[in-house]
């Protein structure tokens, strides 16, 4: 359901495309030292935008350094990691081997059971640090799958049950900037929900499995709809983003809100129509 929340690399800097890169492995080394090679597997550029924004609002002690990983052997890399990196490695985690129970629980993924049940056992030292959010987190993502189990259709009270669980994730403390965290959250989550859905409808509908959209993919309407309720999301995120007080690197972060978050539906939709014009 993640690798949607993205940069649009053709409007970035180099610099600053290094710098977002440099949170991007520093979360990645961060997995690998608490989770082993099974949590790096579970690496998202989502979760890596949550981690770059709550670092430019917090500004906490950041570590920057050098690095060679598998993924660049020949040459050594920048990483960025603070306290809050750990705090994204575990949500992180938690929510990819939730994700894995899901998987599971309705298309019979051996392997996703598998590597589920490896990253739950190599979590369990770190819940505790977070008990009560890791008690939410579990409550709403039951209630997310009765809803799912049951066939609750309404794409709205869908979104809105993930959106809950993302913005216990992106609320990291509770504060001044707590509530606007919380919209922010909520908004984005529901944007990846819908996006998500709207991707794999065709496929869903095909293999008879669960989608809140299939009701609605037959409407003319279909496109146009499902592009003003992701732009209405997208909006509610932006509005609350701009309420917070960031100053470093909000060119990146902006990036990926009013361009980075739009490739990925720009992609699915135009290869969807060109289908549709192929008759295929």
């Amino acid at each position: 359901m993640f690798g949607y929340i993205i940069i649009n690399k053709d409007e970035m800097k180099f610099k600053e495309f290094d710098i977002y890169h440099s949170y991007y492995c520093g979360l990645c080394q961060v997995l690998k030292d608490r989770y082993g090679i099974a949590g790096q597997i579970s690496l998202s550029y989502d979760m890596t935008f949550i981690l770059m924004l709550l670092t430019e609002l917090y500004e906490p002690e950041t570590t920057v350094k050098e690095c060679r990983c598998v993924a660049h052997p020949f040459e050594k890399h920048l990483t960025r990691s603070n306290l809050l990196t750990e705090y994204i490695a575990d949500m992180n985690v938690l929510f990819t081997s939730y994700k894995c129970q899901d998987d599971w629980a309705d298309e019979k993924k051996f392997l996703k059971l598998l590597y589920g049940r490896i990253l739950d056992g190599k979590s369990k030292k770190w819940k505790e640090l977070y008990r009560q959010k890791v008690d939410k987190i579990n409550l709403l993502m039951h209630n997310f799958s009765e809803a799912e189990k049951y066939g609750e259709m309404d794409i709205d009270t869908m979104a809105g049950k993930f959106g809950e669980i993302m913005a216990q994730i992106v609320v990291c403390r509770e504060d001044e900037w707590s509530d606007s965290l919380r919209r922010f959250g909520f908004f984005l989550g529901k944007f990846i929900y819908l996006l998500d859905a709207y991707e794999d409808v065709e496929e869903d509908i095909r293999r008879g499995t669960y989608n809140p959209l299939k009701n609605l993919y037959t409407d003319p309407d279909f496109e146009e709809h499902c592009r003003t309720i992701l732009t209405m999301m997208m909006s509610e995120c932006c509005k609350e983003f701009e309420k917070l007080p960031i100053v470093n690197n909000v060119g990146i972060l902006r990036n990926i809100l009013y361009s980075g978050v739009w490739c990925k539906y720009e992609v699915v939709r135009n290869e969807r129509l060109r289908r549709q014009e192929a008759g295929e």
